[in-house]
């Protein structure tokens, strides 16, 4: 006689009784399933699940009526706070796991295969290829192969001729945008935003090109949708949004929207989350978040360790990004920074 025939008939169950348990366990488990049964939290009523009230706010009990719900309010009111207190903790907690996680780098140059530099000054958007490059590339120059200097008003990459004129170079801008190019997206927002290269200023389409290049995985359009509602840039001021939108673009890897984020919590007294975000983009080469993360140290904010071990990942960025190119190019122009 097998176990689960023991069970059926109640012989010898003393020798399976874990076996019988398991059995009765899954059989109530598939009964369950099929039935999809709620109990009505006030007068004890079964039914569908698809058919019962639910309490708006914890969503944890379910009415049989309207009625029901409604008498059962007051008695219901204590638990459904804390079930509502739990979920709210849980989500922040998943949030804060999210938001200070290890954010993504910058990639390296498709040239030289170094880190790209995180200042916007170290690097160069090529329209014509949608490439990236860091200035010390675009700095280099060119040898044909009996090692005599070419001329180099050429990309580095594709080595496509330089546009000659503001239009050309807008066609090309065009072309990439109109292939997706959350990158060239972006880089027309900014001119709209700042009526450059001859676009006219234009704040609401600034935003809706941020919005486009944002949902095409360009994370520094989300710190800029988060300026754009801290200052009222084509919309209305909402400080809660901005605060969304920085940290859209700091989970993304944007570390000034992130550093942004820093110095609002270090405003408002929550030391421990501004540390957390300083470390960040400290080891991403953000030197004023260095520089918070030292005045931290002075002020008994942060530990001895803390400044130690960001300006450790602070000078490992360093020798990342250097290169003996890039260095020629910040000491043949004064304007270019790349640390």
């Amino acid at each position: 006689m097998s176990a689960s025939d023991s069970c059926k008939d109640g012989t010898s169950k003393s020798n399976n009784d874990g076996i019988c348990d398991v059995n009765d366990k899954l059989k109530n488990m598939s009964t369950a399933d099929k039935e999809d049964v709620s109990i009505c939290a006030n007068c004890g009523k079964e039914g569908s699940s698809d058919n019962m009230n639910t309490c708006n706010k914890c969503k944890m009990v379910k009415y049989c009526n309207a009625v029901c719900k409604k008498v059962h309010k007051k008695k219901h009111k204590k638990d459904c706070e804390e079930h509502q207190r739990l979920a709210a903790e849980h989500a922040a907690k998943i949030h804060g796991e999210k938001l200070f996680k290890q954010p993504p780098r910058l990639e390296d140059c498709p040239i030289c295969f170094i880190r790209l530099p995180f200042l916007a000054k170290g690097r160069r958007y090529q329209t014509c290829c949608g490439k990236v490059i860091c200035s010390g590339c675009c700095y280099a120059p060119v040898y044909d192969n009996q090692g005599n200097e070419v001329d180099n008003e050429k990309c580095p990459f594709c080595r496509t001729p330089k546009p000659s004129s503001e239009k050309e170079a807008n066609e090309r801008m065009k072309e990439r945008v109109e292939a997706n190019d959350p990158n060239a997206i972006f880089n027309l927002a900014i001119d709209y935003r700042n009526g450059t290269n001859g676009f006219p200023q234009d704040y609401k389409k600034a935003l809706e090109l941020y919005h486009q290049a944002a949902k095409l995985g360009f994370a520094p359009a989300y710190g800029c949708i988060g300026i754009a509602y801290e200052n009222g840039r084509g919309v209305d001021i909402d400080k809660k949004k901005a605060i969304h939108y920085y940290e859209l673009a700091a989970m993304g890897g944007d570390l000034i929207a992130r550093h942004n984020l820093g110095i609002k919590e270090e405003n408002a007294g929550n030391m421990d989350r501004a540390l957390k975000h300083y470390m960040i983009t400290a080891a991403g080469g953000h030197f004023d978040s260095l520089k918070e993360i030292k005045d931290m140290y002075s002020k008994g904010h942060a530990t001895k360790e803390d400044y130690t071990k960001a300006l450790q990942s602070y000078q490992e960025y360093l020798g990342e990004i250097k290169s003996t190119q890039r260095d020629k190019a910040v000491a043949a122009d004064e304007n270019y920074r790349y640390y």
